[in-house]
Order: C-alpha cells, then sequence, then structure tokens
C-alpha cells in the first residue's frame, strides 16, 4: 500500500500519511526506524508495510525493496 506523508515530527520520530484512498494512517517511531531513512518531508510518497494485525512495521521509499 502507498501513502503521501501528511505530517512528520522529527523528534518523535512518528507521522501520519494519506493513504490513496484518503485515509489516515498514523505510524511510529519503530516504522520509521525500520525504514532506514533519515527524514521525510510533507508530500513525499511512501509505501506502507503492514503487520497481518494492520499496524504499520515499516515506511520505505516506493523505489526501495
Amino acid at each position: 500500500m502507498q501513502g503521501t506523508v501528511a505530517s512528520f515530527d522529527a523528534t518523535t520520530r512518528g507521522g501520519v500519511l494519506l493513504l490513496d484512498d484518503g485515509t489516515e494512517l498514523a505510524f511510529g517511531a519503530r516504522a520509521f526506524d525500520a525504514s532506514g531513512l533519515r527524514l521525510l518531508r510533507l508530500g513525499q510518497r511512501l509505501r506502507v508495510d503492514t503487520d497481518p494485525d494492520g499496524e504499520v512495521v515499516r515506511v520505505t521509499l516506493p523505489t526501495m525493496a
């Protein structure tokens, strides 16, 4: 699934994505830390990986494997 960064707090390393269907999906520091990224900017496109329970476990750039 993919979405766009709606907000990101570099201090807490968490934020909110706006998914393609218009819903908002929050992610925490754990998902950001798993990405290998150092910073996100508003409007940036991301791929979202979730666990079986639907919790966000990693956010990455769509071009990253």
